[in-house]
This record gives structure tokens, C-alpha cells and sequence, in this order.
């Protein structure tokens, strides 16, 4: 452990939290090869607290899913990579609520998709944790209905500054990474993001403590977070859209609309990725990818709807090191960190 950077640990204010992607003056600057430990809070600022409390009560647009960051990456430059590895995402809190918002998910007329229906009805569910059995616990409404789930903490939103020195609402996925809600951007997962500005401006948020596939009614079980990870900077490499990785998968996140313009982004991506590191031709690597991969569906609620393509290693040539072997060497370091480290004890009221 004492041959690694110190753990810097990191709790926003108020007055912290980004709400855009791109825009935001940086909260602090970072090294690569530093661990930070970094408290994100609910995707409602920790405001909807009971089945009473109600979103459009507690609060106001386009102040939702507040971000901790952006960092700034000493020597991220454009045309490099941005790799975050996430050694360990937990629940920093023993409750998290779900909600229906109006006008808001895949089973209801929207804003873009109207209908002459009323909104659904707005309603707040309140989930509690059980640490000791990796569980979250749902509870009906309208019954005495009670269920068990398994608690599979991951980060809904993670992303860098966009291109062209724009500013995306922190509730957009796209080429940079943002609100792409897939459920692998969980613990022992390294995320790709190329870098499009000076220091890169990397934000993490939207704690999800369990989540369907989809996000249907585009609120999943939102919980505040604590997450310890550790950043590398990948020299003269882009990535154009997000990639992942973990100890036997490659996956490429693919955010637009329509759906199926997700699907293709994140397709062709991946297969140009096997393809270029494998030495596989282009045809061969589609028609493997298209035998052996799998499509999980991240949401179909946000701005722009989130695929992920997502192929096994052990499908795929032997002993490649993907991108540099960046996350087998982060995964080390990740080790080490989960056996040290203990978070420092809040401060006293």
C-alpha cells in the first residue's frame, strides 16, 4: 500500500455539484495513478425521502442528477483516453427511493412522443437496504406486497467534457459518456472515455443500487453513493464512443435515438475495436460479433437511449492486451486498494 498514491476523499457541497457536462469550472485537479474516494449523492440531491415526498414538490428542473466533478486530469489532452477504473461502489446510505415522473419514461406519452392520455400518476417508492445480504427490499403501494431484490450498486452517469466546447444537461448520454445508466459501470469495471478538452472534466453520479434493464419508467432504485477509484491517461488514443471492460468482457456503449442507432453505434464500434486489436478482418470480426456477442439494453427513458454491446473474452483471440492492458494493470492497483483501505470515519455533527 505505501507505494501507491494516497486515497484523496472527496465530499461535494452544495454548491459543488455540476449540472452539465462541459461548462463547469473543475472541483480539483488530479494526477493519473491517483484513488480518489468520492461521495455522490441521489439522483434527487437527497431531497425525496418517503413515499409522501414527490418529485415535481421537491424539486425544480433542470436540477436533478447532480454530478461530483468534474476533475481535472493533469496532462489529459484531446485525442487521449480517459481510463477510470472503479475499485469499489457501495450504498452510502441503508434506503433509496424509485419514483414516476410525468411526462418522463418508456411507458408513457412524453414530450417528443405525445399522447392525448394524461400523464401517469406520480408516486414515490421507498426501498430499504440489507447490507448484510446484498439486498434491497421493495414495497407495494397499494398492497402489502413485499419482495426481496439483489443489491448490485453501479453508477449511472459518468462521462468527460463533450467536443466543441459544448454543454450537455447532465441527463444526456452520448459520445461522452453522461447518463448512459448500464449496469456495468459496477465495481471492477474500467471505462474508456476520450478526452475532448484540456483535463479531460470527468463527473461521476446517479448511484443506482438495482436497476431492469431499460430503466422503464426511467427512475431506477436512486441512492447515494460511495465509489473509490483510481484514473489513467492514455496517450494519443481515442476512443469515439465509451468503452468497458472488466475481467471477461470488452463493451462498447452506444447513446442516441433512434433505438436502433444505439444499437449500430455501439455494433460497429466494438467490432472496429476486436478488429484493429485482434488483426481480425472486419467481416470475420461482424460475423463473431454478431454469433457471440450480447445486447444488453442500458435505458429507453433518457434524451438519447443507451445500448451496450458487449462481447466475451473468451470468444476472442488469446492474450490481447486491450487498450495497453490499462485494465489489468488499474485491476492490480484496485487490489491492493480493497485490502488497505478503510474510509475515514464522517466528521461529528
Amino acid at each position: 500500500m505505501s507505494s501507491q498514491a494516497p486515497i484523496t476523499r472527496f465530499i461535494p457541497t452544495a454548491d459543488q455539484f455540476a449540472w452539465t457536462f462541459g461548462g463547469c469550472e473543475p472541483v480539483m485537479r488530479i494526477r493519473p495513478g491517483d484513488v480518489l474516494d468520492l461521495f455522490t449523492e441521489d439522483a434527487f440531491g437527497g431531497r425525496i425521502r418517503s413515499s409522501e415526498d414527490l418529485p415535481s414538490q421537491r424539486i425544480t428542473y433542470p436540477f436533478i442528477n447532480p454530478q461530483t466533478g468534474p476533475f481535472y486530469v493533469e496532462g489529459a489532452e484531446p485525442g487521449d483516453t480517459l481510463a477510470v477504473h472503479l475499485i469499489d461502489v457501495q450504498p452510502a446510505r441503508d434506503w433509496a427511493v424509485s419514483t414516476t415522473v410525468p411526462l418522463f419514461g418508456a411507458l408513457t406519452g412524453t414530450k417528443f412522443t405525445p399522447t392525448l392520455q394524461p400523464a401517469l400518476p406520480e408516486r414515490t417508492w421507498l426501498y430499504t437496504v440489507d447490507t448484510s445480504t446484498r439486498e434491497v427490499v421493495y414495497h407495494a403501494l397499494d398492497s402489502d406486497f413485499s419482495v426481496r431484490l439483489p443489491l448490485e450498486p453501479f453508477l449511472g452517469t459518468i462521462g468527460v467534457a463533450p467536443a466543441a466546447n459544448e454543454a450537455r444537461n447532465v441527463l444526456v448520454p452520448e459520445a461522452f459518456g453522461g447518463n448512459m445508466d448500464t449496469p456495468e459501470a459496477r465495481a471492477g469495471t474500467t471505462i474508456y472515455l476520450g478526452v475532448n478538452v484540456e483535463g479531460a472534466l470527468f463527473s461521476i453520479g446517479d448511484g443506482h443500487y438495482t436497476m431492469g434493464e431499460g430503466e422503464v419508467c426511467g427512475v431506477a432504485v436512486e441512492g447515494a453513493m460511495d465509489t473509490v477509484l483510481t484514473i489513467d491517461l492514455i496517450k494519443g488514443v481515442y476512443c469515439e464512443w465509451p468503452r468497458l471492460e472488466d475481467d471477461e468482457a470488452i463493451m462498447v456503449a452506444g447513446s442516441y435515438r433512434p433505438l436502433e442507432d444505439a444499437f449500430r453505434i455501439a455494433h460497429t464500434q466494438l467490432i472496429h475495436w476486436i478488429s484493429a486489436e485482434t488483426g481480425l478482418s472486419v467481416m470475420d470480426t461482424y460475423q463473431l460479433v454478431t454469433q457471440a456477442s450480447r445486447s444488453p439494453i442500458a435505458n429507453v427513458c433518457d434524451a438519447n437511449y443507451t445500448i451496450v454491446a458487449k462481447m466475451p473474452k473468451r470468444y476472442l483471440p488469446e492474450d490481447i492486451g486491450w487498450m495497453g492492458d490499462t485494465h489489468d494493470r488499474l485491476r492490480r492497483i484496485g487490489a491492493t486498494v480493497r485490502s488497505a483501505y478503510r474510509r475515514p470515519d464522517p466528521p461529528s455533527p
